[in-house]
């Protein structure tokens, strides 16, 4: 996947830019709140439907504008060219694809596959369970075409059964939505399940050269629920008296959580931060590798601001990683990683200041 050209209108400081990045490296440089971060922002916001950096109501509309705007012209391996289009108020959005309108910003989100390592991807690994479902579901929403009926079923019977534990007379209706739930939460983590199997290929792959120490890498699904004891079914109605007085459902796929065991290093809570850096961005690019042998292209790879989350030794490795699968990568920074000089790879320069993009550079 090529992006061929990235327009925004009202975006954080942008009132109007355009960015046409090439193929191969390209190194977006700029003081500290000058912007570059920003067009790696817009990109993950239309592959992912959100921004890495905050809700879309949290300052990503220029102030004093009633919305943002950001079109976006790719090629595929294919040489097919595609558009697309997003507009957001903050609340509400209207998006196109290839000239048709969009009911579903999953649709655009499907077209479109960028991953993004910035500064918060050390949450991946130390933060919370919901980031690490996020990662998951995003993986399989792009190479497991029956991944979204399921989760759909499953989040519209969720929300039903939650609905009825709050009402004083729901206990009657209780049966026949546990069943819906219960049917497609254990297809969903079959699904999920499968997904972790072929993550781990590519993760035991990646570490040695992203992070040796490790050692060997164990990749497993937490299900959300004791599944080795209990079918779905029965953990949601042993469950059933508790959900009542909480008011929600405590067992299920929504609680899932991905763990990972390292051989020579200490479980997530005990790595140091950089190591926690490291296995975070092993974790994307074993999607990535995952995601192109799947769909027969790289996706587009951002690394936000490389040169102060990585140090010199490890800057080399990812970019030895990056330089052999031939993506399409951004990297942002104050001025060139330091490691990218040493490696002798060809990379294109563009640079942003008060708003204004110039490029491309060669150096």
């Amino acid at each position: 996947m090529l992006i061929q050209r990235l327009h925004l209108h009202s975006f954080r400081r942008f009132a109007e830019t355009e960015f046409s990045p090439v193929a191969g490296f390209n190194l977006i440089t700029g003081d500290n709140g000058s912007g570059k971060t920003t067009l790696l922002e817009a990109l993950h916001l239309l592959a992912h439907g959100r921004s890495f950096r905050a809700r879309v109501r949290d300052g990503l509309v220029r102030q004093g504008d009633p919305a943002l705007q950001a079109y976006v012209e790719w090629r595929l391996p294919d040489q097919s060219t595609h558009r697309a289009g997003l507009r957001h108020t903050g609340s509400q959005w209207q998006a196109r694809l290839d000239g048709s309108d969009l009911r579903q910003i999953s649709q655009l989100c499907e077209a479109l596959a960028v991953i993004s390592f910035e500064p918060g991807s050390h949450a991946l690994v130390d933060g919370g369970s919901e980031g690490r479902r996020r990662y998951l579901d995003w993986g399989m929403f792009h190479v497991e075409h029956d991944f979204l009926p399921q989760w759909r079923r499953y989040t519209r019977a969720l929300k039903q059964r939650n609905a009825l534990l709050r009402q004083s007379g729901g206990r009657g209706q209780l049966d026949a939505w546990e069943h819906e739930l219960a049917q497609s939460g254990e297809v969903l983590t079959q699904l999920r399940e499968s997904y972790v199997a072929s993550l781990q290929e590519h993760l035991v792959a990646l570490l040695p050269q992203l992070l040796p120490a490790a050692g060997a890498v164990v990749l497993t699904l937490s299900p959300g629920w004791k599944r080795q004891e209990l079918a779905l079914a029965d953990a949601l109605l042993l469950a059933r008296e508790r959900d009542l007085s909480l008011g929600h459902t405590s067992v299920g796929p929504h609680r899932a959580d991905l763990r990972f065991g390292l051989q020579h290093l200490p479980g997530r809570e005990g790595l140091s931060r950089g190591q926690t850096k490291q296995l975070a961005l092993a974790l994307l690019l074993a999607q990535a590798t995952q995601l192109a042998q799947t769909l027969g292209h790289w996706p587009v790879l951002q690394l936000d601001d490389l040169g102060s989350e990585l140090d010199r030794q490890h800057q080399q490795r990812v970019l030895a990683v990056l330089a052999a699968s031939g993506a399409q990568v951004l990297v942002t920074g104050t001025e060139p990683p330091p490691a990218l000089a040493t490696m002798a790879l060809p990379v294109t320069m563009f640079h942003v200041e008060h708003g204004v993009i110039t490029g491309p550079l060669h150096p």
